[in-house]
């Protein structure tokens, strides 16, 4: 179990890119699609439990919308994410999406207030 949650820890520490390669090569390796596991997933952990949303040091920066500002929240997503052009293009254009996951609270604020500076919208979960 050690193992498990040390793979956990490592992994959140991935970068939305790096997840993304991590996703295609699992895919490839064991011909599975990440996108199915994702969608199975979600349902059960957004019902959240309240205690556990207050004692929360990781957090999900996600993109709701870009404000109508769209190459300017794309540009700061490129920044935040080091995503290339077409990449943070679609992330933008396909909001809510994650920017970044598994964030402490203060890179979490700071990354909000970098894409609400750039005229998006963001929601921390």
């Amino acid at each position: 179990m050690a193992d498990i949650k040390a793979l956990v820890e490592e992994l959140s520490k991935l970068t939305v890119l790096e997840a993304a390669e991590l996703a295609k090569a699992l895919e490839e390796e064991w011909g599975v699609s990440a996108a199915a596991a994702v969608a199975v997933a979600a349902p059960g952990g957004a019902g959240g439990d309240a205690p556990a949303a207050e004692e929360k040091d990781e957090f999900d920066v996600i993109l709701t919308g870009d404000g109508g500002k769209k190459i300017q929240v794309i540009k700061e997503v490129r920044g935040i994410t080091g995503l290339g052009l077409t990449e943070a293009k679609a992330l933008v254009e396909g909001a809510p999406k994650a920017v970044k996951e598994g964030v402490n609270k203060a890179e979490a604020e700071e990354i909000k207030g970098k894409i609400e500076a750039a005229g998006g919208t963001v929601e921390l979960k």
